[in-house]
């Protein structure tokens, strides 16, 4: 990664803490030729990500043979560093229902109304992240809800 000198790549197993931590990430699908990204709540199953969904083009996407990538990040107010995670690789659908059980009880459940019946993982074939420190903010022209504030008040 290419990036400032304050920039740290993280570890393969750093990069999996991180995910581990987070509960929300965002899929990139190749839609109609153009990239796409969509927000889906998650778990990590068998070192994959896992995910529902309900009928439609993140389903259909979904089950192409194209290229995905899956991006999480945070901001970590007491050490004012960032980070960010991205996974490519290919996704699946899970048809099995002891594989869709399996994700079901690490806590899978749709957050969006609706019946998501459909399994989809995402097998990482890239894992990689940074970690960096971010300028401080100017706490009288910084947004009131911007998270670097949190340190400095």
């Amino acid at each position: 990664m290419n990036g400032s000198p304050k920039d740290r790549k993280l570890t393969f197993d750093q990069c999996w803490e991180l995910l581990a931590s987070s509960v929300v990430g965002r899929l990139a699908l190749i839609v109609n030729g153009h990239p796409e990204i969509f927000p889906v709540n998650f778990v990590l199953e068998r070192r994959t990500i896992v995910f529902r969904t309900a009928a439609g083009t993140k389903l259909w996407e979904s089950t192409k043979q194209e290229p995905a990538a899956f991006e999480i990040d945070g901001y970590e107010p007491t050490t004012e560093e960032a980070w960010s995670v991205v996974a490519r690789g290919a996704t699946a659908l899970i048809e099995d229902p002891d594989e869709q059980s399996a994700a079901d009880a690490l806590g899978l459940e749709p957050w969006e109304p609706g019946t998501k019946s459909h399994y989809v993982r995402l097998s990482p074939e890239a894992l990689t992240g940074r970690r960096f420190k971010v300028n401080a903010p100017d706490v009288w022209n910084t947004r009131s809800y911007d998270q670097r504030r949190a340190s400095f008040e």
